[in-house]
């Protein structure tokens, strides 16, 4: 898988010798973790959200901006997953909430196991959403379950209508589509309907918000999302998924 996601990255699983493709029994220990994640977030009733983009489609602006709105309504924190820096961590921490950083080093995405780790560092007790800004590629990821209760991915204005097309099975998996940087959408010329369409294709269950973090159009509806279903899951009236990989 990583290696056609371009982001350089190899992983390191020491088994390859033999020519078998070991990329099945690593999802598989995966979706074990994750489900163990899954039913430990569901006994402390948190909302858990798996959010995905590509590199600068404005993910760290938007949570930053969500976590300013939401604070007062739910008590939010962050893991964030990123190859190297922690520019977006210390950004995120600037907005009051707890933050935890994930260097993953050459891993493309994160991975059950680094979630089950970092959550340790986290006061889960004290919050209603854990929001998990995953590592910018929509490849990779996109294959990996963490855990989460729902999975956001991220479409900016500026990167083009087709990008649901070139990307279905992340598109495919998510429950929410954020067409982001939407203040934009006129100096790039951006193609609304064909986005749309793009979508709609490939993701036609996905709720699908369209916003700015700069100008705050659409975040309320966003922000309104978040509080919903984090309602849902305190008063454990929703059905927690996992994601399957076909």
């Amino acid at each position: 898988m990583c290696k056609e996601c371009g982001c350089g990255g190899e992983h390191t699983h020491e088994s390859h010798g033999h020519g078998m493709d070991v990329h099945v029994p690593v999802l598989d220990a995966n979706d074990r973790l994750a489900e163990r994640n899954r039913g430990f977030f569901a006994a402390k009733n948190l909302l858990v959200i798996n959010v995905f983009s590509s590199p600068g489609s404005g993910k760290t602006s938007l949570l930053q901006k969500t976590a300013e709105m939401l604070r007062g309504r739910v008590r939010m924190g962050v893991i964030v997953g990123d190859l190297a820096t922690d520019n977006d961590a210390e950004r995120l921490s600037r907005a009051d909430i707890p933050v935890v950083q994930i260097t993953t080093g050459t891993m493309c995405h994160l991975d059950a196991r680094m979630i089950a780790e970092a959550m340790k560092k986290m006061p889960l007790d004290d919050l209603d959403v854990l929001i998990i800004e995953n590592v910018g590629n929509l490849v990779c990821p996109a294959s990996y379950d963490l855990g989460e209760g729902m999975r956001v991915v991220l479409l900016s204005v500026t990167e083009g209508e087709d990008k649901p097309l070139k990307y279905p099975p992340m598109f495919h998996s998510a429950d929410v589509a954020l067409v982001t940087k939407s203040d934009l959408a006129d100096a790039v010329d951006f193609d609304r309907d064909a986005a749309l369409a793009a979508l709609n294709k490939v993701a036609h269950h996905a709720h699908v918000i369209e916003l700015s973090s700069k100008t705050g159009e659409g975040m309320d509806a966003w922000c309104d999302e978040i509080v919903e279903r984090a309602r849902r899951v305190r008063e454990g009236r929703i059905q927690h998924h996992g994601h399957h990989h076909h």
